[in-house]
């Protein structure tokens, strides 16, 4: 009886705290309300289908530790209906299943249902099959976008409905989005723009999902839609009416990675300073764009030229790492507004100035509390300031908050978080031959052929636009011309002289003279469009030019990007250079092919019969596809595949795309720094690394997608390459490290401790090993007085403790985490009248 009441009283609390989430969600001019309270909310963006299903609850699981309560995601229209009334909300498109995860965490969503999403997916998230209605013109008062944008986004609000979701019937979503940055292209539809803002506003509404619906960018929302910012500083944002809270929806905790271009990354403590800053001046909602990016799998990056890493420099990286010192500083920045929770709902904050470039902003409540931050927004200079009645010192570009009005809890520009610096360890590429057989013995590979091999090959007159030709069903498309030319062509007088001359909308072209690779050329991320002057040689009778049209995502962003083309739209010509002659071939009758007839024959899974392993293997040819086994990396480290030595195509793994590779693109050898001055406004291209290297080397093979062995690997190689140098890249853990400062904060936790206490204690410096079977194994560096360098590259400076090393040694190795307070009590005064501060470096095993 008593272990039936014990199941009883059990199956009661599961009840309550899965049913825990509130009923009513409101807002007003301060916040969101929910069951009657205000809220100050840290959100985060994961996109589901960047990630797997195996990954979602670690992933919702770090974000909920990194103090988020909210999850924020898009909802991909192509992934969902890439037939028109034909749904697919399986896999990594199991959108219920994701909201659940994230009910399950105890935290809460917002659903931004857009539809259009732009997100660097290609065609912002629109299926291509909509371009093909009649009549239709996109984001704008049309009645066949808008009948169809309506029945999409009811589908989805139904399917919510369905499961019981929204906070109204005691599910997690408290917030969903109609449309997106429409207000920053609107003016481009001129007069249509208005209706058709206040027709999604009100189908929205119409919906009845009993929680607030927001329109981010977009200055003239209807009432009742929630206006909110998108940027690296929403700080200054201004609701379009008192009556609606002050919401970030987009915080950019980075940028996006283009073939073609650097890595760009921002720093923690100018992301940390645009939090507090926005929270200082009133906002209350804040959504971290991304929390997780991801991977592009499969061919959904858009741009064009996006990069299949979506990693945007998050929080969490693209294998679901979290990354150090970002996710913990971050963790401890929402500690401390979490501590000022009770001001900053109860009233607006009454800003002053403190100096030049110097703002105090208090909040109080009625009940006598008080929580303050002082920002220094210079950008070189530090400050001391006076504040009530007591000195603070404000580092240039930062912000210090103060829960009680009285002692800084925590400073932006602070970082007490350790660093961790990721490795990857590389393994060949084990393909089940006997090591007895010679070097790519364990692949195979197919020749794809040049020109027209399929069937549903035709004819047109002229050169066609690709996207509505192909409907994006490929990246490929082939033009293909055969020509009689005489014996007394002028350009058989001077055959090295005579040039093929090609225009192209982008993104790229191979050229084919008689079967051999005469050229090839790609646009970038700035300009999709090719221009090229190929020098050729022809033969007297018939002669074939194939022209190899690539896609590498389509346009996701701007006005009526849905118009963007993409092909060989010409001219196409022969020019005869020594005798001035020129064909234009542009109107002649050519022949087209939609995709490869690999692709149609099922290559990608691995299982045709058409597979050969002799004679020797082909390497550094255009148009392969090379097939192998392999077996999985042990362990239970993320895993990539590096592709250095291949050129540029597209990998399978059992059949699952992990999307595009191109390690042949090589970045600019400019703009790149060791360092980044966090000080001063962030912009995409402040912060750039990876110079004159390739933009993507590692692609992520998600775990789940492999077995202990027989795994198939297939490639389809469009500019050629060696696979025999492919190998795995395990991500481990390389140094643990912390730099901490005796004028530091002291931890956030202690914040709980009486004052008394907290005036004893000491800043503190922190390490743990990342998995708990780890123990602090090595001290790689460990100096306190004044050392220099960042983690992996630090060094002693002019005053430095002799013992440091040793007490450092004593506390942490063998332990899964150490502490070690930063004070001359603790570790020594090697130069009395010198700030000091504790710099370690540690290995786990």
């Amino acid at each position: 009886m008593r272990r039936r009441t014990e199941i009883l009283v059990l199956l009661i609390c599961l009840v309550i705290v899965t049913t825990s989430f509130a009923s009513t969600v409101t807002y007003d001019h301060r916040a969101i309300v929910i069951d009657g309270k205000r809220r100050v909310l840290i959100s985060g963006s994961i996109h589901y289908p960047r990630s797997t299903p195996e990954m979602w609850p670690d992933l919702i699981q770090k974000s909920k530790d990194g103090g988020l309560d909210v999850i924020e995601t898009y909802v991909f229209w192509n992934l969902h209906e890439p037939v028109r009334n034909q749904y697919n909300f399986e896999g990594r498109n199991d959108l219920v299943k994701f909201v659940k995860l994230v009910a399950e965490a105890g935290l809460y969503v917002h659903l931004r249902i857009g539809p259009y999403v732009c997100a660097e997916w290609n065609y912002g998230g629109f299926p291509l099959w909509l371009h093909f209605i009649p009549g239709i013109k996109f984001r704008t008062d049309n009645e066949p976008f808008k009948a169809e944008m309506q029945r999409f986004t009811a589908k989805i609000v139904e399917m919510m409905k369905q499961e019981k979701l929204y906070a109204s019937q005691g599910g997690p979503i408290i917030l969903s989005q109609i449309e997106n940055e429409y207000g920053n292209i609107d003016s481009a539809y001129g007069a249509a723009a208005k209706p058709y803002i206040k027709w999604a506003a009100g189908m929205a509404i119409s919906l009845d999902t009993g929680v607030p619906w927001v329109m981010c960018q977009q200055s003239d929302a209807p009432d009742p839609i929630i206006n909110t910012c998108n940027g690296f500083y929403c700080d200054q944002f201004t609701p379009n009416s008192n009556k609606k809270p002050k919401m970030w929806t987009e915080n950019w905790s980075g940028w996006f990675l283009s073939f073609g271009g650097t890595v760009p990354y921002r720093p923690v403590e100018d992301l940390a300073f645009a939090v507090a800053r926005f929270f200082q001046r009133g906002g209350t909602f804040q959504n971290y764009y991304m929390y997780h990016g991801g991977t592009n799998f499969d061919r959904t990056p858009g741009g064009p030229f996006i990069a299949t890493s979506y990693d945007y420099d998050a929080p969490i990286d693209e294998y679901g790492q979290v990354r150090q010192p970002k996710w913990g500083h971050l963790r401890d920045v929402h500690k401390a507004i979490k501590l000022c929770e009770e001001a900053l709902i109860a009233t607006d904050p009454k800003i002053s100035s403190l100096g030049p470039n110097l703002e105090a902003a208090v909040y109080k409540t009625g009940s006598g509390g008080c929580s303050a931050f002082l920002a220094n927004i210079d950008t070189k200079s530090d400050a001391t300031v006076n504040f009530n009645g007591n000195s603070y010192h404000l580092p240039a570009w930062s912000v210090s908050i103060l829960p009680d009005c009285k002692n800084v809890v925590l400073n932006t520009a602070k970082v007490n978080s350790m660093s961790v610096i990721p490795s990857f360890m590389h393994e060949s590429l084990n393909t089940n031959a006997d090591s007895t057989d010679s070097i790519g013995s364990g692949w195979s590979w197919i020749n794809e052929p040049i020109g027209i091999s399929k069937a549903s090959a035709f004819n047109k007159l002229g050169l066609l636009e690709q996207i509505n030709t192909t409907a994006d069903k490929s990246d490929y498309l082939w033009y293909s011309l055969s020509m009689n030319i005489k014996g007394d062509e002028p350009f058989l007088q001077d055959g090295s002289q005579t040039v093929l001359h090609v225009e192209s909308l982008g993104h790229g072209l191979h050229a084919f003279i008689n079967g051999k690779l005469a050229g090839s050329r790609t646009g970038n991320s700035d300009n999709a469009k090719v221009k090229v002057d190929i020098p050729i040689t022809v033969v007297p009778g018939k002669n074939t030019i194939d022209l190899l049209s690539l896609t590498v995502g389509l346009q996701n962003y701007g006005a009526f990007f849905d118009l963007s083309g993409a092909g060989i739209t010409g001219p196409v010509k022969l020019n005869g250079l020594s005798n001035g002659s020129s064909i234009d071939l542009s109107s002649q009758q050519w022949t087209y092919q939609v995709g490869l007839k690999g692709e149609d024959s099922g290559l990608p899974s691995g299982s045709s019969s058409e597979w050969v392993s002799q004679p020797a293997l082909p390497k550094n040819q255009p148009l392969i596809w090379y097939k192998t086994n392999f077996d999985a990396p042990t362990g239970n480290d993320p895993v990539a595949l590096d592709f250095m030595g291949m050129g540029k195509g597209e990998a399978w793994i059992n059949g699952q795309s992990i999307g595009r590779y191109w390690p042949a693109y090589i970045a600019s050898n400019s703009g790149c720094s060791d360092s980044c001055d966090y000080r001063g406004p962030y912009s995409a291209n402040k912060c750039r690394k990876n110079c004159g290297k390739p933009s993507q080397q590692l692609y992520h093979v998600p775990r789940s997608w492999l077995k202990p062995s027989g795994n198939i690997l297939v490639l389809f190689e469009e500019m050629g390459g060696d696979p025999t140098q492919l190998a795995f890249a395990t991500r481990k853990m390389g140094s643990l490290c912390s730099h901490v400062s005796d004028s530091h904060p002291l931890p956030m936790d202690m914040w709980g401790l009486d004052s008394k206490t907290r005036r004893a204690s000491n800043p503190t410096l922190s390490l743990s090993c990342p998995s708990p079977n780890q123990v602090i194994s090595a001290i790689k560096f460990a100096s306190f007085g004044s050392p220099l360098g960042t983690c992996g590259s630090f060094s002693h400076g002019r005053c430095s403790s002799a013992k440091a090393h040793s007490i450092v040694q004593k506390v942490c190795v063998g332990s899964t985490s150490c502490s070690i307070d930063v004070s001359t009590r603790t570790l020594g005064d090697p130069c009395k009248g010198v700030k000091k501060s504790l710099a370690v470096e540690v290995s786990c095993a």
